[in-house]
């Protein structure tokens, strides 16, 4: 017993399994926009310089049912760990007994014999009891060989995994709600882009109009003219569609009924814009950083520990049970400080032959914490997946927005070089209004590119698993927005 009292059935967790990355530690796809040694920010849209969207991620984050309900499972594995570790101690309560038995042929053997001085007068046996006890009762199970021990050590790490993965809810939510509101605000300037190309198509159907009834033009301009048209009024009802989803969107994210935010999502507003420079850090902060990372390492410890529950039951059980009351057959008896009456009942049980059930459980319990390694391996090369995709496409979107920039400028020039021309008679006013279209054309394609490239930068906030860090106001760590200078995103040099 002095040996097992020391002991704990089952492995130590000796920590997750070790990945080594490709680039050792930097991010493969990192560009030149990307800087690993800035500090990152744990409410990273807040670089975004948008008021509206900073009030949208704090409401979010009080009034999600989703939050709500990972903070209540949060409550539920708490008080789990606190049950396990009060089963490791006595449990005691208080009773009260009162037996009343009439049972034929029962001879108890009370009084004194038969025939004797003080015998009742009749000979027939004695067949009813009485009994009455008031006291206490105790239970205890010894943990010798730490089964217990174990089983709240694997409670502990699953109370763990339920915080990782409230925090990942945030996570996720804060992405949502800053891709809803991008979109949101794309899709207002696509709705004023396309409702001027339509003021101007209209312009452009009458003057060919025109033309036609002067028998300048054939009926079949005409026609396409009016089918642009058509066409520019169904690009609005989509666009206001969207504007309506998303702002549904919106305000179910942040706990509201929907049209609940629609006054304070009204005004259009330009598409927030990325910093100049992206902070990531190295990929094994990453995987210490992303709750998800860290849910699948505490459910791996978690596993672990089950293997020494499970072996516990190879050795044997001590268990005591007390009993203190006072009584007799009478009901003044509990009263009385002489009728007390103790027992204790020790019990040793010791499965001896099983026919393999405890094998066969261990069995079990170490191919869980095999599943759950290897389950904790893929989220791990996961995570590192989403880093380097959402890097690679952010490079990619920069190009992309810089590249549309110099096209929406060159339509910008030539809009400005025709109402010259215009001016000077050498055009018509329909083919100034072509030209005008063309560069709100461009305008609305470099509107969907920013909206891309700021998605991209809300991917990779959301790949390095930000988005979740509660640090008091002494402690945050805070990085100041830099400036938006909406032309500076127009600079193929920056690309």
């Amino acid at each position: 017993m002095a040996l097992l009292a020391g002991c704990m059935s089952g492995p130590d967790y000796a920590g997750p399994p070790q990945l080594a990355t490709a680039a050792g530690n930097a991010f493969v796809r990192a560009g030149p926009e990307i800087d690993p040694f800035a500090p990152i920010a744990g409410d990273w849209w807040t670089l975004l310089g948008d008021p509206v969207l900073n009030e949208l991620e704090a409401r979010a984050l009080v009034g999600n049912p989703g939050v709500a309900a990972a903070r209540a499972r949060i409550e539920q594995a708490r008080a789990s760990v606190r049950q396990e570790r009060a089963n490791r101690l006595p449990a005691v309560a208080a009773q009260a007994t009162a037996v009343q038995a009439n049972i034929p042929g029962l001879d108890i053997g009370s009084g004194p014999p038969p025939g004797s001085p003080g015998a009742p007068a009749d000979t027939e046996e004695q067949d009813s009891l009485s009994v009455y006890n008031v006291g206490l009762n105790a239970n205890w199970e010894i943990d010798f060989a730490g089964g217990q021990a174990r089983r709240v050590e694997a409670i502990n790490a699953q109370a763990a995994a339920s915080v990782a993965n409230a925090e990942d809810a945030k996570v996720q939510l804060a992405a949502e709600i800053a891709r809803a509101y991008v979109s949101l605000r794309e899709a207002q300037g696509r709705l004023e882009l396309v409702q001027r190309e339509r003021d101007l198509q209209q312009q452009i159907l009458e003057l060919t109009y025109q033309r036609y009834t002067q028998g300048a033009l054939a009926l079949f301009p005409v026609g396409n003219a009016n089918a642009e048209l058509e066409l520019l009024k169904s690009q609005i009802a989509e666009a206001q569609a969207d504007i309506d989803v998303f702002k549904d969107t919106l305000a179910v994210l942040t706990g509201e009924a929907p049209g609940a935010l629609d006054g304070l999502l009204a005004a259009p507003a330009e598409i927030p814009l990325p910093p100049e420079r992206v902070a990531v850090g190295d990929p094994a902060a990453l995987i210490a950083r992303r709750p998800d990372v860290r849910a699948a390492e505490r459910m791996l410890a978690a596993a672990n520990a089950r293997i020494g529950v499970a072996e516990a039951a190879r050795f044997p059980k001590i268990s005591f049970m007390g009993i203190l009351g006072l009584g007799g057959s009478e009901p003044d008896d509990i009263l009385d400080p002489g009728n007390l009456s103790a027992i204790a009942l020790p019990r040793l049980q010791w499965n001896l032959l099983d026919f393999g059930r405890t094998a066969a459980s261990i069995d079990q319990a170490e191919s869980a914490r095999d599943e759950a390694e290897a389950r904790y391996l893929e989220v791990v090369l996961g995570a590192l997946r989403d880093a380097e995709q959402s890097l690679a496409r952010f490079g990619q979107q920069r190009a992309n927005v810089a590249a549309l920039a110099q096209i929406s400028r060159q339509a910008d020039t030539a809009a400005e070089l025709n109402e010259q021309r215009r001016a000077a008679g050498v055009i018509s006013q329909g083919e100034l209004d072509t030209s005008i279209r063309k560069g709100e054309q461009a305008r609305a394609n470099l509107d969907r590119a920013i909206a891309a490239m700021t998605n991209g930068w809300i991917a990779i906030q959301k790949s390095l698993g930000l988005g979740w860090v509660e640090l008091s106001r002494d402690n945050r760590t805070s990085v100041e927005p830099a400036p938006v200078d909406r032309k500076s995103v127009m600079k193929p040099e920056q690309s």
